[in-house]
């Protein structure tokens, strides 16, 4: 008896040291194919090479005019199959110095920050360290509401209040210091002593806002135990080759290192920053049009995210907007019948206004990024009709459906 139980226990060790071996196989080549070799950084560079004779010419006619009579001051790149076919920098960077902006220039992303932060949430449950059903107060015991989740998080299913409105009655009401940027604990710490009331309860409908990306950055640094920027650079920026994109919080920089400055509707009036830029993961990445080609091809390729993570990612989570358009972990989405599968997202924050627009069935990248928020990019249209996309506006399809970004950031 003895003699059975001694080899069951043997058997049962055997059978557990060569899972664990088997665990940590597995962890070595995930972490090693997220090493980047020469041969990346040659096939980046060969993708990025644009020869401004051989731009697409309909397409710069059509940046022509948007720009001439709609305002369009930015920076834009078309992409397909790997190939840029257009890509231009237009306009000022900083219109009271006069500072024009070049194709490398840096934009804050807005909300097109909350495609990196769902890519990153969904790293950290590939990686085991959290899952898509925890509770936000597993990682913060006195966060003040029950029953949001982290995919609730993802989705905007959280019924939370937006923390933007909410802090920054606070800090004008009790004469706070405006200039000083707060962390996503410090924003954290204000709603557990507050108590905000929610917009509605979890799971019970579809409301955008800013407190769930807000929140998912703060739950990555507790469960990684670094910065949001820190785990960003280590595990999304570097491997991708994203050499010109970064995090950058008021908390960490008293200027931000950038040239490029946000203009709210007239050129008369650029926006500073304030407190509310030092909370990220809803806002706080700057990057270049270049940079948002090599995410994409990043995120296809499998470098950042598995194809099994990324197809949860690309699932509409919500009711669907006149049909098409949804919102899944960290992206919009538009997902007509027989028509393309296309992931974007909108950015729309203190005189930034983008969109950046991936259609995964004809493997074109659609990035204009704008620093004037004067209404230009309600005007792309023909751009998605020239390539036979499905048009990223829902006022275009059946029912009163808002403007990109009119509902959203």
């Amino acid at each position: 008896m003895n003699f059975r139980y001694i080899c069951s226990a043997l058997a049962l060790s055997a059978t557990l040291l060569t899972a664990c071996s088997s665990k940590k196989t597995e962890e070595k080549k995930a972490a090693e194919k997220k090493v980047r070799t020469k041969e990346d950084d040659k096939a980046d560079s060969l993708l990025l090479v644009y020869n401004p004779q051989k731009g697409d010419k309909w397409i710069a006619d059509f940046v022509d005019n948007l720009h001439k009579k709609y305002g369009f001051n930015g920076n834009m790149l078309v992409a397909k199959d790997g190939k840029i076919l257009y890509e231009k920098a237009i306009g000022w960077a900083d219109y009271l110095h006069r500072d024009s902006l070049t194709i490398n220039s840096e934009f804050e992303l807005a909300s097109i920050t909350k495609t990196f932060t769902g890519t990153a949430i969904m790293q950290l449950v590939e990686a085991g360290k959290l899952s898509l059903n925890d509770n936000v107060k597993k990682f913060y015991p006195n966060f003040p509401y029950d029953g949001i989740t982290v995919k609730l998080l993802l989705s905007h299913r959280s019924g939370m209040m937006n923390y933007v409105y909410f802090i920054d009655d606070i800090w004008r009401k009790e004469k706070r210091n405006m200039k000083k940027g707060v962390t996503n604990q410090e924003v954290m710490n204000v709603i557990a002593e507050r108590k905000p009331n929610p917009y509605t309860k979890p799971d019970n409908r579809f409301h955008y806002n800013n407190s769930n990306f807000m929140v998912l950055g703060a739950i990555i640094e507790k469960v990684t135990g670094q910065r949001y920027s820190q785990y960003m650079m280590e595990h999304v920026f570097k491997p991708a080759g994203l050499k010109h994109t970064h995090v950058y919080s008021t908390t960490e920089y008293e200027k931000i290192p950038v040239d490029v400055v946000g203009h709210d509707r007239t050129w008369r009036y650029s926006v500073a920053q304030n407190f509310l830029d030092g909370p990220v993961g809803d806002k706080g990445i700057y990057s270049t049009v270049h940079d948002l080609v090599l995410f994409d091809k990043y995120l296809k390729n499998g470098r950042l995210l598995t194809k099994k993570s990324l197809d949860s990612a690309y699932v509409g989570r919500n009711k669907p907007v006149n049909g098409h358009f949804n919102y899944g972990y960290g992206w919009r989405m538009f997902d007509g019948e027989k028509m393309d599968k296309v992931v974007y997202h909108t950015g729309w924050w203190h005189g930034f206004r983008h969109i950046y627009v991936r259609d995964l069935n004809k493997n074109i990248v659609i990035v204009f990024l704008g620093n004037l928020t004067n209404g230009s990019l309600m005007h792309l249209d023909d751009l998605y009709k020239h390539f036979d996309m499905p048009i990223i506006r829902k006022g275009a399809y059946h029912g009163n459906g808002s403007l990109p970004g009119s509902d959203e950031d």
